[in-house]
């Protein structure tokens, strides 16, 4: 049976990375994300020879309901993988210092109702055919909050992402269904490496270990593993 499987931020450099490993395991793809990457996601549709194409606000459950129909009718079925990696880091400046809640709504939004929102619409089918695989993007940040003294709410709005993908996966284990988180630290992307031109960028996950760990966990090669958080922190 071929898995159709969705793949949210997937005009960024790590969600592209994980649609091509995907599809080079013969699945369908869900390629989405915000209207802006339209471009991107259909120039990587067209590379991988084809995949369905979603854009919009994946925070908001309207964005999913005249999705989803449409993906089933496109690609015959309802997604059974998932790589949620949709998410934004805002940083810099101390929280006693913030003089509005910008930052914090954006980074509540960005990151954790773009997990909670995919999640919502994404795991009935999975628990009505009673199988399914998901893997939310965290950060090590999330585990280790005094790594992101700066950004405060980037790693409040993370350790949610987990803390959420934890609980949910106990609530659908015995449907056949996992849920998994990965950790990343510093990722070695062309955005970060021109945010931070003098780090030592050898010592970043790349891109391919970072999409494989992803894959494995969708895989059935991790199918006893479930409600994991796993670090990929390269040497940063």
């Amino acid at each position: 049976m071929t898995d159709i499987a969705v793949v949210t931020g997937a005009a960024g450099a790590l969600g592209a990375e994980v649609a091509r490993v995907l599809s080079s395991r013969g699945c369908k793809l869900v390629l989405v994300d915000a209207d802006r990457g339209k471009p991107r996601l259909t120039e990587l549709a067209a590379a991988l020879g084809g995949a369905s194409v979603v854009t919009g606000d994946v925070a908001r459950a309207e964005t999913w309901s005249d999705a989803l129909p449409r993906v089933a009718q496109e690609l015959g079925g309802a997604p059974t993988l998932a790589a949620l990696i949709a998410g934004a880091w805002r940083g810099g400046k101390p929280l006693h210092e913030e003089q509005d809640d910008e930052v914090w709504r954006a980074m509540m939004t960005a990151n954790l109702e773009t997990v909670h929102r995919s999640l919502r619409a994404l795991l009935p089918a999975m628990v009505a055919q009673r199988r399914g695989s998901v893997v939310v993007i965290g950060s090590r940040a999330g585990e280790q909050p005094s790594t992101s003294a700066g950004a405060a709410t980037y790693a409040a709005s993370k350790a949610g992402v987990v803390a959420l993908a934890r609980a949910v996966a106990a609530e659908v284990l015995g449907h056949g269904v996992r849920v998994n988180a990965v950790l990343p630290s510093t990722l070695d992307t062309p955005a970060n490496r021109a945010a931070m031109p003098r780090a030592d960028a050898t010592k970043w996950v790349t891109l391919p270990s970072a999409a494989g760990v992803v894959a494995f966990l969708l895989s059935e090669d991790a199918r006893d593993v479930s409600g994991a958080a796993i670090p990929v922190y390269g040497r940063a």
